[in-house]
């Protein structure tokens, strides 16, 4: 067995692309070999994801500090670790979970426990000499992901009208993945084009999506596949469609308004749940959409129910606030035929092992797995070669624009050129 052990861990507050703080962690080992990872951070997020510690003192970055984060890392999780054979990731990240002791990880923070976990990893990585993804998934990892590009933002990822978060361009029709990139770049070139003629902005969302005022949703739908024809490509052959609803936000709305269904806060439209359903089954029959994500809420499990047996199996539903990579979620998402899809955010869960765990039972029960970033990212390129690794076929990594988003790209650029 290779052993290399930990000399030092060692955190420290940076930057995310929103500007906000988060953790930033560097593992050193007896060899002298570094790994280093940073944590990104969601703005929609699920009630039932690990816990981001922070430090709420409003004097220091109104509230979102990860001093304390970080303090957990340097004092808690690096004694525990230190002198730890860096190739143990399931016995090191089963260490983090116990020093935890939390069913969510509100007593470290999944911030400073995943940033530890992706760390190590990445050190394992380095001391052999190998490719991130090849250590990860070894021989097996082969199968370039298909980028699930967000091109237009909406909801909590942008401040116009438009209601659902993301929507993004799926280029179904691309051989390579380089191919796929350029297709989507051409794309996304052409539609600022078609916004600025229409008279619309062309500022971006968090994820480097356009993000305009239109008449509603579907305006945004039509807009996108007449950028897709302009292109010089075909609807359904070379591209298709994927939503992210990001609905648990629009349920949260409604019970503000005492109200048990959907509320469209920015257009002020009430849906029932039967009128939530028929709309997304509706919007799918429609246009040509091949997923989406989130379309119902993460606790109305009977509606999401009803949407599997109506349109289940002709697209991908996927959960992410439902199932928040936990594995006790998606279990009861399997056992209850709720979605077929499930979205993977490291950050969710905590640990690089539980992740994988995650995956693997996706797949086990024939859920295909996307692998996701978060609207407040950084320069990391970690999610790019985990997709690679587990050979996932998905990912999301937002607009050609912002090198938060295009460095994962590049990053898979060069995995393939190098496979």
């Amino acid at each position: 067995m290779y052993t290399d052990y930990i000399e030092d861990i060692e955190a420290m507050q940076v930057l995310d692309s929103r500007g906000n703080p988060t953790v930033q962690v560097k593992v050193t080992l007896e060899s002298g070999v570094e790994g280093l990872a940073m944590v990104p951070s969601g703005a929609s997020t699920g009630s039932f994801e690990a816990v981001e510690l922070r430090d709420e003192d409003m004097q220091n970055f109104n509230g979102l500090g990860v001093n304390k984060a970080v303090e957990n890392v340097n004092k808690k999780i690096a004694k525990n670790l230190i002198g730890e054979n860096v190739f143990n990731q399931k016995y090191i990240d089963d260490e983090l979970v116990k020093l935890d002791g939390t069913p969510n990880k509100s007593k470290l923070g999944a911030n400073s426990i995943l940033g530890a976990s992706l760390a190590i990893a990445r050190a394992a990585a380095n001391s052999l000499d190998i490719p991130l993804y090849k250590y990860l998934g070894g021989i097996n990892a082969y199968k370039m992901p298909l980028p699930m590009m967000n091109i237009l933002n909406g909801g909590k990822h942008a401040n116009n009208n438009l209601n659902i978060q993301e929507f993004m361009i799926v280029p179904v029709g691309g051989k390579t993945f380089r191919e796929m990139l350029q297709m989507c770049t051409e794309v996304y070139k052409v539609l600022k084009e078609v916004l600025r003629k229409k008279g619309l902005v062309t500022s971006v969302g968090d994820e480097g999506g356009f993000a305009p005022d239109l008449e509603n949703d579907e305006e945004a739908i039509e807009l996108i596949l007449e950028a897709v024809k302009k292109a010089g490509f075909k609807e359904n052959k070379d591209f298709k469609l994927a939503l992210d609803i990001a609905s648990t936000e629009m349920n949260d709305s409604a019970k503000k308004i005492s109200k048990e269904g959907y509320y469209f806060w920015k257009t002020d439209i009430y849906k029932t749940k039967a009128e939530m359903i028929d709309y997304l089954v509706d919007l799918a029959s429609k246009y040509p959409i091949m997923s989406i994500e989130d379309g119902l809420a993460e606790e109305d499990w009977k509606s999401w129910k009803e949407l599997t047996k109506r349109i289940g199996s002709k697209i991908q539903l996927v959960g992410d606030d439902l199932f928040v990579t936990n594995p006790a979620r998606l279990k009861e998402g399997i056992k209850e035929d709720i979605a077929n899809s499930i979205l993977i955010k490291p950050n969710q869960i905590g640990t690089l092992t539980e992740t994988l765990e995650t995956i693997n039972l996706a797949k086990e029960n024939g859920y295909k797995t996307i692998i996701s970033h978060r609207s407040g990212e950084t320069e990391d390129t970690f999610i790019a070669d985990l997709a690679v690794a587990v050979n996932s076929g998905q990912i999301k990594a937002g607009a050609p624009c912002r090198t938060d988003r295009v460095c994962k790209y590049n990053r898979l650029l060069n995995i393939e050129n190098e496979i």
